[in-house]
């Protein structure tokens, strides 16, 4: 199984999108809310609070 690169989320095979830039590395990514939030809005994942990044860090008391 392959993680998604913003939430964390696992993806199961066949579904979701995979972004390649010109590096080529390879981004992988489960819904299209989060390749947005990544890709075109440059959120990070450990600010955006329902990505599970934030949940984990918040657990370990850091932010």
């Amino acid at each position: 199984m392959v993680k998604c690169n913003f939430c964390g989320n696992d993806i199961a095979k066949g579904t979701g999108k995979i972004y390649g830039k010109k590096d080529g590395t390879a981004y992988h990514f489960c819904s299209n809310k989060c390749e947005k939030n990544q890709i075109k809005l440059k959120r990070s994942n450990r600010k955006t609070k329902w990505t599970k990044v934030h949940h984990d860090l918040k657990k370990q008391g850091k932010k």
